[in-house]
């Protein structure tokens, strides 16, 4: 009766009766994890990323005293995410491996509001651990050694600012449940807009100049650092003179971070010029970017997700 009440209280919204019931129920998830996984840092992740999606869903469970199928199922499913190593989506937030082939629009929708739900949610977190989740969940280059490199941190503050992320959405997210999200569809349209704009080639429209500040630092994957959006546009001006294009293919927003995504499309006379991706961590201060720091998708892998 006791997992019950703490099932029900999460659903109300509870952020202690549900870390009451992910307490109880941890153990049996990892042991979920670690029969897929085998043991390690992957199963642990899996069992953590299962956990937010969990918070964010906790309310259709219909049976409280079926919570602890529940939960396996959906470490079930992000486990087998993580092996298939499915593009875009990181598998501790990837709804559409829960969703029923029988759904219908009303469903769809649903599952798109816990998306902007989470996003939101995300942009309440303290800065530094901000940085680390939206990497991590919403981009394509995600592995933790990735994430450490682009953010300048050892893998294993990734790991613990992960964790804290996770911590705090416990209390971040009932708090954000009825806000609303119009002007974050808005804003990501924006700064997509930006991407584009100034990795044309063509040089950016004239408002980018007005956000970034004229000393942005750029840190380039390998070392090199440089300062001013010159370097940044005079890189892809040259790109673009030897038949290379950007395209962009994904940006989030989040308070004073935002993150760019693109592919690179090289000549065919010259396949090997760029690599085959990049992701732009772009950090800003008193509402201008002031640093941004760049890393390029291995030319070997034949997958760009990296779980």
């Amino acid at each position: 009766m006791l997992l019950v009440d703490e099932t029900r209280a999460a659903q109300n919204g509870d952020p202690h009766g549900f870390a009451l019931l992910f307490a109880q129920h941890y153990a049996g998830m990892r042991a979920v994890a670690h029969g897929i996984l085998g043991h390690g840092p992957d199963a642990e992740d899996a069992c953590q990323d299962a956990a937010v999606v969990a918070l964010t869903r906790i309310g259709e469970l219909r049976d409280p005293a079926a919570v602890r199928p529940w939960l396996h199922a959906i470490v079930r499913n992000t486990c087998r995410n993580s092996l298939r190593k499915r593009p875009a989506v990181p598998s501790g937030l990837d709804f559409a491996a829960l969703e029923d082939p029988h759904d219908g629009p009303a469903e769809r929708i649903e599952r798109s509001v816990q998306r902007d739900w989470i996003r939101h949610a995300v942009g309440r977190l303290s800065p530094a651990v901000r940085q680390v989740a939206m990497l991590r969940w919403f981009t394509e280059r995600n592995s933790y050694e990735q994430i450490a490199a682009l953010c300048g941190i050892p893998v294993g503050t990734v790991r613990s600012r992960l964790s804290e992320a996770r911590r705090q959405l416990t209390d971040v997210l009932p708090e954000t449940e009825n806000d609303r999200y119009g002007c974050a569809g808005a804003l990501a349209s924006e700064r997509y807009a930006e991407a584009a704009s100034v990795l044309s080639g063509l040089g950016p429209d004239p408002t980018v100049y007005d956000r970034w500040a004229d000393d942005v630092a750029m840190d380039w994957s390998g070392g090199r650092r440089t300062r001013g959006i010159g370097a940044l546009l005079g890189a892809a001006a040259l790109d673009y003179a030897d038949g290379v294009t950007y395209r962009v293919t994904g940006v989030v927003v989040g308070p004073d971070v935002t993150v760019w995504e693109n592919d690179f499309v090289n000549p065919p006379e010259d396949p090997e010029h760029c690599p085959p991706a990049a992701t732009w961590l772009l950090r800003e201060r008193d509402g201008l970017v002031r640093d941004v720091r760049l890393i390029y998708a291995d030319r070997t892998s034949t997958d760009r997700r990296v779980s």
